[in-house]
């Protein structure tokens, strides 16, 4: 910029004059508005690489702070990972244990209710029904007639005496002498 400035600027200096002069001269109004124009895209082009700098700078800044934070959530998860793998490993166990602790007390249960219901069935009476009682004593009535019978056909009166009691009958087995 310097060199454009000093060429347009009718700077004699750099000026070289040529052996056949009207070949080449500098336009200086032209000139200064060409300067002018590069100053503004200089500027600009500054101005853009300062902002592009800056952001580039803040993007990087940002890109370090997401790789730390995801270098720890990383480290965060594997340890979880571990964590929960051995906590499943330990619940397993804990299952695999109360599955044959299970077995074993439904294997014991099984055998003290089976003995339960054998006691139940030797110990609590079954109601008897009224038709069985009733058969049974006819039963035990008639097995006594017959026996009276045969005792007083076997020897007549000599085992049977005859009581009265006040207004019933009452027959005793006794043995005579």
């Amino acid at each position: 910029m310097s060199i454009l400035r000093d060429y347009y600027g009718a700077s004699a200096a750099l000026v070289q004059q040529p052996e056949t002069p009207e070949y080449h001269t500098a336009a200086a109004g032209a000139g200064s508005s060409i300067v002018g124009m590069l100053e503004v895209i200089q500027s600009d082009f500054s101005k853009n690489l300062a902002e592009d700098t800056v952001a580039e700078d803040e993007a990087e800044s940002q890109y370090e702070k997401m790789t730390q934070e995801n270098k720890i959530n990383k480290a965060m998860s594997e340890q979880d990972v571990k964590y929960n793998s051995a906590e499943a490993t330990s619940l397993d166990k804990a299952i695999s244990e109360h599955s044959s602790d299970k077995q074993g007390l439904q294997t014991e249960q099984s055998a003290v209710l089976e003995y339960s219901d054998k006691l139940n069935q030797m110990c609590i009476a079954q109601p008897e029904q009224y038709e069985e009682r009733k058969g049974r004593r006819e039963a035990e009535i008639a097995g006594l007639k017959d026996a009276l019978q045969y005792l007083e056909a076997e020897s007549g009166d000599s085992f049977v005496q005859k009581h009265k009691h006040g207004h019933g009958k009452s027959l005793r087995l006794t043995p005579v002498h």
